[in-house]
């Protein structure tokens, strides 16, 4: 059972791993160099735990220990009880879920181990912005999505904004980075994988026509807001494939699209 600290100085050194959560570029190189996450919220944090991941530490404000009483008793981390002004001095930010906890990582696994039971994957390329990332984990984990591959330029899935807008749904579906790219998509491809390039361009094959459900094994590609999938990764494709769209419109949000294209994907698929 984990013993409840009250802090108030905002400089004390146990509180470091919630120091400068605002600042994204720190938090890039800072959190994978050195193995951990932030979970914000109660749901976030007990589906971390869940999910097999090893708590730190928790940051609490007094009207959260309560509520969080299971978790601390159940957990020998440090629990760090805060007053929500001091939080934000700490945080940089308004912690109006007054619950955090500094999560440790797991090592990711490797694309091929993903590939060998996975049916239906979702292939990312350059999606940078966080709340992308976490829109896109949450329709992957809610329309059966089997795994996320990600090209190195993708943003992290645990930083504390995917996970927050995910709502934990990044601790659900597998994921792994492809450090080759676009030369990996040929490894998903050997797997048995048939890559779909998502793309409003108007040579893509309708997705209700490319029938996508019915394949066997599914990669679908998905680009960055805006800029979509490079010219390198739709070449890479087996086909381009499209979203019918009315009233003018050219194109979604790529959270919004992938839900769409997910539904599509996975959609009476044969029970494995």
């Amino acid at each position: 059972m984990a013993d409840l600290i009250t802090i108030d100085d905002p400089a004390d050194p146990r509180l470091s791993d919630y120091t400068g959560l605002t600042d994204v570029e720190l938090r890039r190189r800072r959190e994978p160099a050195e193995g951990l996450f932030i979970a914000e919220g109660e749901k976030v944090i007990r589906r971390a735990r869940q999910s097999g991941y090893e708590m730190r530490s928790m940051l609490l404000s007094a009207k959260w220990v309560d509520a969080m009483r299971d978790v601390i008793d159940e957990s020998p981390a440090p629990v760090y009880a805060v007053a929500p002004e001091l939080a934000e001095r700490v945080t940089g930010y308004h912690v109006h879920r007054g619950a955090l906890a500094s999560m440790q990582r797991k090592p990711l696994p490797a694309a091929d181990e993903l590939l060998t039971t996975a049916r239906r994957v979702v292939v990312m390329e350059s999606v940078n912005d966080h709340t992308n990332i976490g829109a896109v984990f949450r329709s992957a984990a809610a329309l059966g999505m089997d795994a996320v591959l990600l090209s190195p330029a993708c943003a992290d899935p645990l930083y504390r904004r995917s996970v927050k807008v995910s709502m934990g749904a990044v601790f659900s579906v597998p994921y792994a980075r492809l450090e080759a790219w676009p030369k990996s998509l040929g490894t998903v491809r050997e797997a048995g994988f048939r890559l779909l390039a998502l793309t409003p361009d108007a040579k893509a094959t309708s997705i209700d026509e490319a029938a996508p459900h019915r394949l066997e094994r599914v990669a679908l590609m998905l680009g960055a807001e805006g800029d979509g999938l490079s010219t390198r990764a739709l070449a890479a494709a087996d086909a381009w494939v499209r979203i019918p769209m009315a009233h003018g419109v050219d194109s979604l949000n790529v959270g919004a699209a992938a839900a769409v294209a997910f539904y599509a994907v996975t959609a009476g698929r044969p029970e494995s």
